[in-house]
Parts: structure tokens; sequence; C-alpha cells
């Protein structure tokens, strides 16, 4: 099993429906695939149309009892293919709860062997800080995509991330690769976008994706739906953006082993 963190730190870069909607690219393209939603808002559970107070057991349960099993919390979806690890508000305590054990950083990991011969790929939605959740999925990570808000601002943000990485693959989890950089809410007729798009690709070179997330009506709409854009409106442009993103991630280039130091002392 393949197993993407999708990560930043700074909210509001697309995060969640990146994750969401990779999730449900690869399951349509006919891979088994499982999303974790490790984010203590719920909004993955949320946007694939799971009520997180109507929830029995979930993936905070699995992390902090070793006698609950992953397989008893997953939930289907609505796209046939695509499994959900749903939380809920009690995942916000999971770091008090682990904060005393013992390798801490690999609960997670852990966990998802458990499923491992079940699924093709593994989408894990972070949450929005470097905190132990993050840690545990990008210690059970082979690669880890990372929104980018076409915006001044997000890539100033990059630096401390990029450096958390490099943490991670130098202390635990050396087979972690960065498969890309990905734009997201890339506007078509600004300037301001065009200049950003340009920047990233001059730091950050072949890092980047080829594929350019925009902002649509539609994207910021099915969420509210319960559905991935890729069923909610299947000939819009974010869905078949989504789809060529997952293309560009199975058949594309091989997946980025680091980043140059130099690239990360430029931001």
């Amino acid at each position: 099993m393949r197993t993407i963190a999708i990560a930043n730190q700074k909210g509001g870069c697309g995060k969640t429906t990146t994750a969401l909607n990779l999730a449900a690219a690869f399951a349509m393209d006919g891979k088994k695939v499982l999303i974790v939603d490790l984010d203590p808002q719920a909004h993955s559970t949320l946007g694939l149309g799971h009520n997180p107070e109507l929830l029995g057991k979930t993936i905070y349960d699995v992390m902090t009892n070793n006698q609950i099993p992953l397989s008893r919390v997953i939930v289907s979806t609505s796209v046939m293919g695509l499994n959900l690890a749903p939380n809920n508000i009690l995942l916000s305590g999971v770091e008090y709860e682990l904060v005393s054990s013992y390798a801490r950083e690999y609960v997670l990991q852990g966990c998802l062997s458990t499923v491992s011969e079940s699924y093709d790929l593994c989408v894990i939605d972070c949450s929005p800080s470097l905190s132990l959740l993050t840690l545990n999925a990008l210690v059970a990570s082979n690669n880890v995509i990372i929104p980018v808000q076409a915006h001044y601002y997000a890539i100033e943000g990059l630096k401390q991330l990029l450096e958390t990485i490099k943490i991670v693959q130098e202390r635990f989890n050396s087979g972690l690769t960065i498969a890309g950089l990905l734009l997201t809410f890339v506007e078509k007729r600004t300037t301001l976008s065009r200049q950003v798009q340009q920047q990233m690709r001059d730091y950050f070179g072949d890092l980047v994706f080829d594929t350019v997330i925009h902002r649509t009506i539609k994207l910021a709409e099915a969420p509210g739906a319960g559905e991935s854009i890729l069923t909610y409106a299947p000939q819009s442009t974010a869905a078949e953006e989504y789809k060529a993103l997952a293309q560009e991630i199975l058949h594309g280039k091989d997946a980025k082993v680091g980043i140059a130091q130099g690239n990360i002392n430029d931001i």
C-alpha cells in the first residue's frame, strides 16, 4: 500500500479538498483507496457525507487503544473503491493520550500496517499544524504532497514544513519523499497568481506539479453536499484537474527525493 500524506501547517491552502478529491480520483481510476481523516476538524469526514457526531468508533479509538483494529472503524463512501477512516472532535485530545506512549511517532504506521494488504493507496488528510498527528502521518507515509495557495504569504510558510520533513527523513522515515508541491486556488486572470506560479517553479523546479488547481465555485460547493468534486460535478474543471493530478502522481515522474538545502534557505 502506497501511503501519501497531504500536509501543510497553514490552514486554507486546500489540504482537505486535495485529500478527498485526490483519493476519489484514485478510486475512480480503479484503485482500492483508504482516506484517513487525521485533522481534528473532521472536514474529510464531513466532506464524504458522514456526520462526525454520529460515529461510534473513529481513528482516535484506534490510535489510543491497541485492542481496536483499524478495520473496525473504516466506513464506506459514495465513491466505489474509496473507504474512510473517520474522526470527530475526540481526535483533538489524542496528543495528550500518546505523550507518554512508547514509540509514539509510529502509532499510525502500526495501525495502517494492519490493513495494508486491503488497499492500493492510502491518503492521509493531516492536521493544519506541525503536531504529533502530522508527525505520525509523515512517519507512516511513502510520499508527502504539499498544497500551496498561490499567494506570497503561502510561500513564506513553506520553510518550516520543509525543514520538518527533512528532520523526519533523517530521524524517523528515510523512505519519505516529497511527491510534489501542488498550487491551489489559482486564479486564471490575475497577475499575482501568474507571478506566484513562476516564483514557485523558479525556486523548486520539477518539485512543483504540472497540474494546478484553479479556484471554482463548484469545488467550494461539493463539501456541503457531502461529495467529492468528481461525483458532485464530474464534468467541471476542478474534477478534470484532480483526475489529471492523480495520473501525474501514478504515472508521472518518480517521486522527488527531498529538496536542495539552498532552495529552502532562499525562500
